[in-house]
């Protein structure tokens, strides 16, 4: 199952740097994780400092 970014996200943009694919970007507030383009790495929670982003 794909990564989500829950509302814990203080859109720091750590994430974003980390993702392989590209997957992550900028939302309304806090980042979003591509769904379809997600590969599941957890790149993205292993960096967040809030622990935002979790498999779904």
């Amino acid at each position: 199952m794909a990564y989500v970014i829950s509302d814990d996200c203080i859109s720091c943009g750590a994430c974003a740097g980390e993702c392989p694919v590209e997957a992550i970007s900028e939302g309304d507030g806090k980042y979003t994780i591509d769904a379809d383009a997600c590969i599941e790495c957890g790149a993205c929670a292993d960096v967040c400092p809030v622990d935002a982003p979790s498999a779904e």
